[in-house]
């Protein structure tokens, strides 16, 4: 197998990402300025599909806050190229480089919260952006995707409850969670529309329990459908991995035996692996199973625009069971979902996992459900 530097591995880079063409669709409206938040690559780039659509994105800036695992800051550079060439203005903020890196960027961005007129921020769960949110005031608020965790958002805020991940067991709140509380009720009062202040949800997520007030914009993956491709289509089937394991939900045995029962019956070459994977569940997958591992370096919706990709993408219940069927309309593409089986959970998996994967899966439109899995031999 080739890696990126030519010689034999298991890894390969997807480094060589030419787009067809770059730029946001902007209207000839006056500038209004806006600011957006994003910790993640995905973030990002539905950032760059909202101000493709939105006619308020003249004048915006992307505050990257930068996370510290090289996987994100690589893929996080690499879309931040892409925003710059779309001609935004793109200010990365070491965001987590010491104990006091949070005072330091909220002190260094306070002048762009006060003149902004929008903020975009792409994870209301983010403590850090919680913190910006509660220290501003604006008239406009817009949440863009950060996968499937908007699902889980709008029901919370729906219900009044707090803003929780899924995958985080309940119960009592440790000292850490006591001390943010005043700083997570203030974020989700400026989470809720008033009559100063507009909320759009922008998603390409089936949501429920919408509040009154919201507005919920679907995110067509327009501007990356326009910007890459049409992909060039293998024969076999490419697989999509998922950092469950790395999250405390599934057994790392019962995936490994997953993915090597999933390649085999459906002929699977290679994997793409979530960026949070670590390297030594991808070694031993790629020693269990033979698939040669690919870590992009870039969002896996733009990879698989432009190619190559298999005629069949095989996941386990994650964001691309929604995101890949949209920005691979038209093209031919196959996604298939696997359910994730009660017995892979983790005993210290969250009692809510199960469920929300499975309404994950449940709620996928453009994809085709895979029968459970032949027991291993």
């Amino acid at each position: 197998m080739t890696g990126a530097g030519g010689g034999s591995s298991p890894y390969q880079s997807e480094t060589a990402v030419t787009p067809v063409t770059v730029g946001a669709s902007l209207s000839d409206a006056p500038a209004t300025p806006t600011i957006a938040f994003v910790e993640s690559p995905v973030q990002l780039l539905n950032v760059l599909e909202w101000a493709h659509l939105s006619s308020t994105a003249d004048a915006l800036t992307v505050v990257v806050l930068s996370p510290t695992d090289p996987m994100s800051r690589g893929q996080l550079r690499r879309m931040a190229e892409l925003a710059r060439d779309a001609g935004f203005t793109v200010r990365w903020q070491e965001a987590r480089g010491g104990a006091g890196a949070p005072l330091r960027t909220v002190r260094e961005l306070a002048p762009l919260l006060r003149k902004a007129d929008r903020v975009v921020i792409g994870d209301p769960f983010s403590r850090y952006v919680q913190l910006l949110l509660a220290l501003v005031q604006t008239k406009e608020l817009t949440v863009v995707d950060d996968g499937t965790a908007t699902m889980e958002f709008i029901g919370q805020l729906s219900r009044g409850e707090r803003l929780v991940r899924w995958h985080r067991r309940g119960g009592s709140r440790g000292p850490r969670e006591l001390v943010l509380a005043p700083v997570t009720a203030a974020a989700r009062r400026r989470l809720m529309p008033s009559a100063a202040r507009t909320v759009e949800v922008f998603t390409s997520m089936p949501v429920e329990e919408v509040p009154d007030g919201i507005t919920v914009t679907p995110n067509t993956f327009a501007w990356t459908r326009a910007t890459f491709g049409p992909p060039r289509i293998t024969t076999g089937a490419d697989m999509v991995g998922t950092s469950l394991v790395e999250t405390g939900v599934v057994d790392a045995d019962q995936y490994t035996e997953a993915v090597t029962a999933l390649a085999r019956t459906h002929g699977a070459t290679r994997y793409f692996a979530h960026r949070r994977e670590h390297v030594d569940k991808l070694h031993r997958l790629h020693l269990a199973t033979g698939l040669e591992i690919v870590r992009p370096d870039l969002p896996l919706e733009l990879i698989a625009r432009r190619g190559p990709i298999g005629r069949m993408v095989l996941s386990f219940p994650s964001t691309v069971v929604h995101t890949l069927p949209l920005a691979l309309a038209g093209t031919g593409v196959r996604v298939a979902v696997l359910d994730i089986a009660p017995e892979w959970l983790k005993e210290t998996a969250s009692p809510r996992a199960q469920g929300f994967l499975s309404g994950v899966t449940g709620t996928a439109r453009d994809v085709h459900r895979l029968p459970r899995l032949p027991s291993p031999a």
